[in-house]
């Protein structure tokens, strides 16, 4: 009961235009619904990231991002360590893409995230942190970083010093695979 309360808490949030941070298959992330200019812009205010640069965009099956449903299928679904895909862009708004001609998408298959993503659409997800400092590894050191700004923080325990940012893949328009990370 506890879990989908906070489920449908935070994916009410996102819904609404605001910006909730919770732990995501690797790292505490700072989420907004990507359909939502304002609270996109928002996380890169209180991140103060570099407006450039995009952003990695959770999903909940590879179906919610139909132009590239089967890269996502076969790189990033079914990974055993969590994946990032950057793909060419299609239909992605502006804001997302943020001026550059690709995306970068990650399909999480399981958990409370799992079923906010179902009920909210694609969430882009940066780590919890300003630009220039780790990682928030609780939620209490994203509380530190961003206060009373976000408009709801998830508590999913600490992050293990084992647990690392997503493996991240690009995937070129020839059909070449880069490693990034």
């Amino acid at each position: 009961m506890g879990r989908m309360f906070t489920s449908n808490l935070a994916a009410k949030t996102l819904q609404n235009g605001g910006v909730v941070v919770i732990r995501t298959d690797t790292l505490y992330g700072i989420l907004a619904c990507t359909e939502n200019k304002e609270a996109v812009e928002k996380v890169y205010s209180l991140k103060q990231r570099d407006p450039q640069k995009e952003c990695i965009v959770l999903i909940a099956t590879a179906h919610d991002a139909p132009s590239h449903h089967a890269m996502l299928e076969t790189y990033s679904a079914h990974a055993v360590q969590p994946t990032t895909v950057i793909i060419p862009a299609t239909t992605e708004p502006s804001w997302v893409t943020r001026g550059g001609n690709t995306v970068a998408y990650r399909v999480i298959s399981e958990g409370a995230l799992h079923e906010i993503l179902t009920m909210t659409g694609p969430l882009i997800a940066p780590s919890a942190n300003p630009e220039s400092l780790p990682p928030a590894a609780t939620i209490e050191q994203a509380q530190q970083y961003f206060g009373d700004q976000v408009d709801l923080y998830v508590d999913g325990g600490e992050v293990p010093a084992i647990v690392h940012a997503s493996q991240i893949i690009h995937i070129k328009p020839n059909g070449d695979i880069e490693h990034i990370r």
